[in-house]
């Protein structure tokens, strides 16, 4: 299979703070090295990119030492936390920056979405824009103009494709500039997280547009995302960094596999968990599931043990669910269980019965939400309860938006 881009020991660097080296002595230093084809002698102190970590030196490799190969027709998910690089990544192969060191081979025109309203001119008008993209990326007049109905149809913005784009809200802006990159006649495909501006109906429509270009049309998709099931859903090969390093690359499950491995607490845990403190006299004495593993359509019952002080009046409270990937995929909002009564100053019990957690298989983390008017908290890993494979295991669904929300009842009582 012929490769769309193929990276070669890619670094990048950025200089924290102030630029230049702080002497004149010291920058004419680096510049008779580069002058020489030499390494610049101040980029070998640089440091790797972890953002948690106070470091000493003001050169930071955003990007260190690259290697991998993407085919024709892949679509491909770049995956990891803030900070590891992925944003840069994409810069760097759009040639919106160029590298440190290393090399880029790019195999067809690429049309890249990394920013809402990345090309757009804000005192030209939607239509004016669509041309302008257009020439930007090579395309004549006549082929832009071929597909223009087309852009604005998926667009949804056709009332105010005359007006100046500066006028649009943030969500049109995307529309318009995801309609203009994914149907301009080019190779390569690159969207950045900019599809959380749009709604979930545009996501989804964006998703299957994204399919449809890189399965029907045979492009080449490169795909950041917080969104892993969205990654799931679309991409076969994925890319996972990690503080600038190449963490892992290849199948789309491997990487998954490694970026769990990476961020996640994999620990196992006991199904109920008693006596966790939470604020002065508010406390949670127990919270537990009937058992550790249930299959996709057994029914879970949750218990629940609350004592609130006189200084807590108890608001909101919920359960969520998150997978292996720290990605929220669930939650059962207790409020309409009358939460007032948890508000008598005394040990309230909670009873819940879950129709069915309809979770693909694995392992996943509970969390528990609490408002009061003197406290709130997102207790994440409370404790983790697995999902078993069934006979009619469920896959990731067509839109990988939104969150699971189960059917629950349940009641309160006191002690």
């Amino acid at each position: 299979m012929p490769k769309a881009i193929t990276v070669e020991n890619l670094s990048k660097a950025y200089q924290i703070g102030d630029f230049g080296t702080g002497t004149i002595s010291r920058d004419i230093e680096r510049f008779i090295a580069r002058v020489r084809g030499k390494e610049d002698p101040y980029l070998r102190i640089g440091e790797t990119n972890d953002r948690a970590v106070k470091g000493d030196s003001d050169i930071v490799w955003v990007l260190k030492d690259l290697n991998f190969d993407i085919e024709q027709g892949d679509a491909v998910g770049i995956i990891g936390r803030n900070g590891a690089g992925k944003s840069t990544l994409l810069k760097v192969l759009s040639r919106i920056t160029s590298p440190t060191s290393g090399s880029i081979k790019v195999c067809g025109r690429i049309a890249s979405l990394l920013e809402v309203g990345t090309g757009f001119h804000p005192e030209l008008t939607g239509r004016e824009n669509i041309y302008l993209n257009g020439a930007i990326l090579g395309m004549r007049k006549a082929e832009i103009k071929r597909r223009f109905d087309e852009i604005v149809a998926f667009s949804g913005v056709e009332r105010y494709i005359d007006t100046p784009v500066k006028r649009y809200s943030s969500g049109m802006y995307v529309r318009l500039a995801f309609a203009v990159a994914a149907h301009l006649e080019s190779e390569i495909l690159i969207v950045d997280e900019v599809l959380a501006v749009g709604d979930a109906e545009f996501q989804k429509k964006c998703l299957g547009k994204m399919s449809d270009v890189n399965h029907g049309e045979g492009k080449t998709v490169l795909f950041v995302s917080h969104n892993l099931s969205a990654i799931k859903s679309l991409c076969n090969k994925g890319v996972v960094l990690n503080n600038g390093l190449l963490y892992t690359h290849g199948a789309i499950d491997k990487c998954f596999d490694g970026y769990a491995g990476l961020y996640v607490d994999r620990t196992n845990k006991q199904h109920f968990i008693d006596n966790f403190p939470l604020s002065g006299e508010f406390s949670l004495n127990h919270f537990s599931f009937n058992k550790n593993a249930y299959t996709q359509n057994e029914k879970v019952k949750i218990n629940i043990d609350i004592a609130t002080g006189s200084e807590n009046t108890v608001t909101g409270l919920a359960i969520l669910i998150y997978n292996n990937y720290d990605v929220r995929v669930g939650i059962l909002d207790l409020r309409k269980l009358e939460l007032n009564k948890l508000n008598d100053h005394a040990n309230a019990k909670l009873e819940i019965e879950v129709d069915s957690l309809p979770l693909i298989s694995g392992t996943y983390s509970i969390g528990l939400f609490i408002d009061s008017r003197s406290y709130s908290g997102n207790f994440l890993n409370l404790l983790n309860i697995k999902i078993e494979a069934s006979p009619h295991e469920l896959k990731y669904p067509d839109s990988a938006l939104g969150y699971l929300k189960p059917t629950f009842s349940g009641k309160i009582t006191h002690e």
